[in-house]
């Protein structure tokens, strides 16, 4: 086997994305993870220039270019190669290092390690973080300020009995006023830190199947339904009405986001193993291998908002609260998974992703 064909066996062995690119930038050489990376073929990647793979002003033509000056290599994290071909929030960590194929042509070789879910993930621990914020404001709500409300009102009520009509408008007033702030401090109470039972076996496609047929007879009636599920999924351990109403709140926002007339929710599920989150006092990673995506057509989450989505009081909507995605996160949080978001101009995508509904003794010599 001559060395040519041996190192090419071997690039295309590896997981990471590797390129080989020339000194007027051309790619030579990309493996089969860097043709999934890119979303094409080896003969079309040969075909571009490294700065037409790359976002508008990528840094990674000043590393190849150095690389190729200088004879050396080069380290570089949290580069954002985000484009059409790669996807939105494609954060890699990149090295570029000299090579020199078996003609003699000197090449940079770029090896990419993606690092979106990971990236993800963090945000996700981020996320609880806000939301366990807002369970502490949410108790101290309701104990300091639900309780002089009763009085407030109660009070107006006796005096209403003993006052002119035109004064008994200004007691119906504050009595009106008073239940108005009730409710949105039973709003902020969702957060609170109430014990519910989070160990029941459930099946989330009869939670989805539920929450469509709300939705169709519902808020969602102009939108069509395509449902793409893995029946043989098994079921997850957690509460069904905390996970109805995390379902339930995003396909509201995305029915509330497609058109009227060509609107679009596709419910899909799909087993993805190897997937594991590491969480702060635990000794043994969370297997995620059930993932529940809801996948829209509508008009995108605009981009200043995106990295933020998650977090308390951020919402496009002219009378929303934004409560209600960090409520989703704070629940999907409590039942152990993650949810995140991919959004482009029409097509939004939130996915969750939860355990299996298996037993510690099961889990210890688990491996997915």
């Amino acid at each position: 086997m001559s060395a040519a064909i041996s190192e090419r066996l071997i690039l295309d062995s590896m997981p990471q994305p590797v390129l080989a690119v020339g000194l007027k930038h051309q790619v030579s050489y990309a493996n089969f993870a860097a043709q999934e990376f890119f979303s094409a073929s080896l003969s079309s990647l040969r075909k571009h220039r490294l700065e037409t793979l790359m976002p508008f002003g990528s840094p990674v033509v000043n590393l190849v270019e150095n690389c190729l000056a200088n004879r050396l290599s080069f380290n570089e994290y949290g580069i954002d190669l985000s484009a059409p071909h790669t996807g939105p929030d494609s954060i890699v960590d990149l090295h570029v290092a000299p090579f020199e194929n078996s003609g003699g042509e000197a090449l940079a070789l770029l090896i990419v390690q993606p690092r979106s879910l990971a990236h993800r993930i963090d945000k996700q621990l981020t996320h609880r973080g806000a939301a366990r914020s807002v369970s502490a404001m949410s108790a101290m709500l309701a104990h300091e300020i639900k309780n002089p409300l009763s009085g407030i009102k109660g009070a107006a009520q006796l005096l209403e009995s003993d006052m002119s009509a035109e004064n008994a408008e200004l007691t119906q007033l504050i009595c009106s006023e008073t239940d108005r702030i009730a409710g949105l401090v039973d709003r902020f109470e969702q957060f609170s830190e109430t014990p519910v039972d989070l160990d029941t076996p459930i099946n989330v496609h009869a939670i989805l199947e539920n929450v469509r047929m709300l939705a169709k007879n519902g808020f969602g009636a102009h939108v069509s339904f395509i449902e793409d599920y893995d029946p043989s999924l098994p079921d997850v351990r957690g509460n069904r009405d905390l996970l109805t109403q995390v379902f339930l709140n995003l396909v509201k926002n995305a029915a509330e986001a497609v058109d009227k007339r060509k609107g679009e929710i596709r419910l899909c599920s799909a087993f993805r193993p190897g997937i594991r989150l590491s969480l702060p006092g635990r000794a043994r990673p969370i297997r995620l291998p059930l993932e529940f995506s809801i996948i829209d057509n509508g008009i995108g989450v605009p981009d200043d908002i995106k990295s933020h989505l998650f977090d308390p009081f951020v919402t496009t909507k002219s009378n929303g609260t934004g409560l209600g995605l960090a409520l989703v996160a704070k629940i999907v949080g409590d039942h152990g998974g993650t949810v995140e978001c991919d959004s482009t101009r029409e097509r939004t995508i939130f996915r969750v992703r939860l355990p299996m509904a298996v037993g510690d003794a099961e889990t210890e010599g688990l491996e997915i």
